[in-house]
């Protein structure tokens, strides 16, 4: 799903132009976006919260020259589904398969 198909799912909605659904679209989407640089949380009761995580300064490695390089430490953005979003996306019937069958190294064909 694209953000103009998230736009269109919005305006279809309700009485809204395309341009109203554009304007609520941005703003949830600036709000999320603003609470993460100001390093607040989000949580979204039914889908999930956001935030950020520090990563830690390393050393890295350019894939093309086989050069190390440093890579500076970072805030980076995490999502972390809730409960109801998982069991949504994984039905209970994935959940009646037998856990031993699965070979984690690798997992069946989608």
């Amino acid at each position: 799903m694209t953000k103009a198909d998230l736009v269109d799912k919005v305006t279809s909605l309700g009485d809204l132009t395309r341009r109203d659904g554009e304007i609520i679209v941005d703003t949830l989407f600036e709000s999320v976006i603003g609470a993460l640089q100001s390093g607040d949380k989000i949580e979204i009761r039914g889908f999930g919260s956001f935030r950020t995580r520090q990563r830690n300064a390393r050393i890295g490695r350019n894939p093309k020259t086989g050069e190390k390089v440093d890579v500076p430490a970072k805030r980076v953005p995490f999502f972390k589904p809730s409960k109801e979003l998982r069991d949504s996306v994984n039905p209970s019937s994935a959940k009646s398969s037998p856990v031993a069958e699965v070979d984690p190294h690798h997992p069946p064909a989608m």
